[in-house]
């Protein structure tokens, strides 16, 4: 899916602008392309490149944080991911991989076993369960292979949009969407990106604001955010950058 830049009705044909600022550093606004300053209030569609520019700034490290050395390996981490922190992920998959490094082998892994494994991540057997369906399709059907499609990815057990986003992107280089967790869900409402609360009707809101060469790059940098920044209980306002371009900032 291509997203074409050139013309000015597309809400993906925009310029990242910088944002003006006075000699001691506070940030007084963002010129727009007809020459005023956006505002919380401006559309998405104008505050998206100086949103996406800040965020930059923000968290120049922002990437995926799962550990992980090829696309099998992700798609477990992520399918673990769930209702679970990275860091966490992290503690628990070496000792799985070492056990069982193709899907052949967790496929055919004993169930209490791979429980075992995983239970620090929560909701262990139905984990348990997605990864070895998952892991039995992909050694059968696919050669060993994960899928680098989101029809054939999403067809695989325990696998939605927000798991094959991921795999796609990170692992495949690929474009098909954008990775929408509870972080990126939370930040596009604060900034008015959506007013959608459906992952799916989110993803869409902003694969509509978005260059597709940067939908990778923005999930990253939305979860990162999210995280580090706009937390759920206080989001720490005072030190975000794009808050002047924000509608639920608290400042």
């Amino acid at each position: 899916m291509s997203m074409s830049r050139s013309s000015p009705d597309n809400p993906s044909a925009r310029e990242h602008n910088g944002s003006s600022e006075r000699d001691d550093g506070e940030q007084l606004g963002v010129p727009a392309s007809d020459g005023a300053a956006l505002t919380p209030l401006s559309p998405a569609s104008e505050r998206i490149g100086p949103i996406i520019d800040g965020l930059r700034e923000a968290h120049p490290d922002a990437r995926c944080e799962l550990n992980h050395r090829n696309a099998f390996e992700l798609l477990v981490a992520t399918i673990l991911s769930a209702q679970c922190t990275d860091e966490r992920v992290n503690q628990v998959t070496p000792a799985l991989f070492e056990a069982y490094p193709t899907p052949a082998d967790l496929a055919g892994a004993d169930r209490s076993e791979v429980e075992l494994l995983i239970k620090p991540t929560g909701f262990y057997r139905q984990k348990a369960r997605y990864l070895q369906e998952a892991s039995h399709a992909i050694a059968v059907e696919h050669d060993g292979e994960v899928p680098s499609s989101m029809d054939e990815l999403t067809s695989l057990p325990g696998v939605a949009r927000k798991t094959a986003n991921v795999v796609l992107g990170v692992a495949y280089g690929i474009a098909e969407g954008i990775v929408v967790d509870t972080h990126v869900k939370r930040v596009s409402l604060r900034l008015a990106l959506t007013e959608s609360t459906d992952p799916k009707k989110i993803e869409r809101d902003l694969m509509a604001l978005v260059p597709q060469s940067e939908w990778i790059e923005f999930g990253h940098l939305m979860i990162f955010h999210g995280r580090r920044v706009c937390s759920a209980r206080r989001p720490s306002c005072e030190e975000c950058t794009v808050r002047h371009l924000c509608p639920g900032a608290e400042v």
